[in-house]
């Protein structure tokens, strides 16, 4: 994504070109948007600010349409914006999306979210924690508004206690209470990664089952999903978000909202271990299932940003 001979003045001139011209040259766009990242990308925008007097996110939302609108204004936003824009309308929209909060909650550092708070509050001037309070309910909220506190130990990890942990995550699985889904969303939003490793080795151990089968087995609804999303993501974050890719692109006959997000968002994170991730798991690359299932200018935004090795065409 990171373009090394970048010149900002130069890029906003080719937008505006694209932008202002009878028809909207759209390949221009991907051409330039796609290839630089996300710093670059704001500096384009602040060039292309003191040229116009315009703005580039407005203008991009003004000459576009439909997926490939939100893909190419997508990548405009700062990531912790970006994530705040998708939590925002996960709320706010007609009904909760509870698999986009599932998706971004789940798998954020303490710093990531701390960031999207902070630029949750600026952008939409409410806080956070309190949207997701009264747009959420049961255990379900209860485990958000955990992640949401960002509190999650950071390379602390004590082997005397991941069998205690392990045994309490059991009892959780079989006995059900309200106290017990307390405890089991408190281990899994507040041990630190290496900690809940030694503790779901401990619980392998004592249950003789793994736990995302435990989970499944004891829990339904989006607090099961919650539970398992964490777990996936503590084990491997890139290997989460290639199964939900997957899901996305197959399951819901391609559900655009989250190959969008998922793509931006990881895009200059971990998109190449994902991409290796699904092709490992799935037998097929990324890039060949976007190819068949996306279309236009849209297909081709998504190809880009998403890139691919040779064998991928």
């Amino acid at each position: 994504m990171f373009s090394p001979n970048f010149n900002p003045i130069m890029d906003a001139q080719l937008l505006g070109g694209a932008l202002q011209g009878i028809s909207c040259e759209k390949d221009v766009l991907i051409d330039i948007l796609t290839q630089r990242c996300n710093s670059q990308r704001l500096m384009i925008a602040e060039a292309y600010r003191d040229m116009y007097g315009r703005d580039l996110m407005t203008d991009l939302k003004e000459n576009l349409s439909h997926h490939f609108k939100e893909v190419m204004v997508g990548l405009m936003y700062p990531p912790a914006y970006y994530d705040a824009h998708e939590l925002w309308h996960a709320l706010k929209g007609v009904n909760t999306e509870e698999k986009c909060l599932i998706d971004i909650l789940a798998s954020r550092t303490n710093m990531e979210i701390f960031q999207m708070k902070e630029a949750y509050l600026t952008q939409y001037n409410n806080d956070l924690q309190q949207d997701i309070d009264s747009e959420t309910s049961g255990h379900f909220r209860d485990t958000l508004m955990n992640l949401a506190q960002g509190t999650r130990m950071e390379g602390y990890a004590d082997p005397s206690t991941a069998a205690q942990d392990a045994m309490i995550l059991w009892e959780a699985c079989q006995q059900k209470t309200g106290e017990h889904k307390n405890m089991l969303q408190m281990i899994l939003c507040n041990r630190s990664y290496q900690q809940l490793w030694m503790v779901f080795q401990e619980f392998q151990n004592i249950s003789g089952q793994d736990l995302v089968d435990a989970i499944n087995d004891c829990y339904d609804g989006y607090f099961q999903e919650l539970l398992v999303a964490i777990v996936l993501c503590v084990r491997d974050k890139p290997s989460y978000f290639a199964y939900r890719l997957h899901n996305a692109i197959h399951d819901f006959g391609f559900h655009n909202k989250t190959v969008i997000r998922i793509l931006i968002a990881r895009s200059e994170i971990d998109l190449m271990t994902i991409r290796q991730r699904y092709k490992e798991r799935y037998g097929k690359s990324l890039f060949h299932d976007i190819k068949h299932f996306a279309s236009g200018h849209y297909e081709s935004a998504l190809l880009a940003i998403c890139a691919g090795d040779a064998e991928d065409y």
